[in-house]
């Protein structure tokens, strides 16, 4: 088995472990954005509840809104350290997609490089095997041109 063959397992491994790595990527950064979507509704709803005019009429009420205030509050900044941690895990699965690449990129150019000295060698093989072809005919050519020569000078 040539060399360039002998990687064909280990490149589709390569591939298999770049797609993998690929799909939780993909599915951290769906996460990811799901958290922050949920964030900037957080954020908003905070905002219009905050700044929303109402007519509040006695301390108790008061004392809920604030309350209420702080739970949104508290709400948010959770959900903002879950958004840091996500973009953490993204960033480490990029980091381990992008190391992924480089494994398989490897792997394809000393194949790549296998294939080109196979190839050389089989071109200087079929080279050899051509002028070892053109030296028979031509030793043919000179032994029969001998052969035809001498009975001629023989039957004068």
């Amino acid at each position: 088995m040539s060399p360039s063959r002998r990687l064909d397992p280990l490149l589709r491994r390569a591939q298999d472990h770049e797609d993998e790595v690929a799909k939780a990527l993909a599915e951290r950064q769906r996460t990811l954005d799901m958290h922050q979507t949920r964030l900037s509704e957080l954020r908003q709803y905070a905002e219009e509840y905050a700044t929303a005019q109402m007519a509040t009429t006695s301390a108790a009420q008061l004392m809920n809104r604030r309350a209420f205030l702080d739970r949104l509050d508290n709400a948010v900044q959770a959900q903002s350290k879950t958004v840091d941690s996500n973009h953490e895990r993204v960033e480490a699965e990029r980091a381990r997609l992008l190391l992924a690449s480089r494994d398989k990129a490897v792997l394809e150019q000393l194949a790549a490089s296998y294939r080109a000295q196979e190839k050389q060698a089989a071109d200087r093989r079929d080279q050899r095997e051509m002028d070892d072809v053109g030296a028979r005919r031509a030793r043919l050519a000179k032994a029969e041109g001998e052969a035809n020569g001498g009975a001629e000078g023989g039957a004068r």
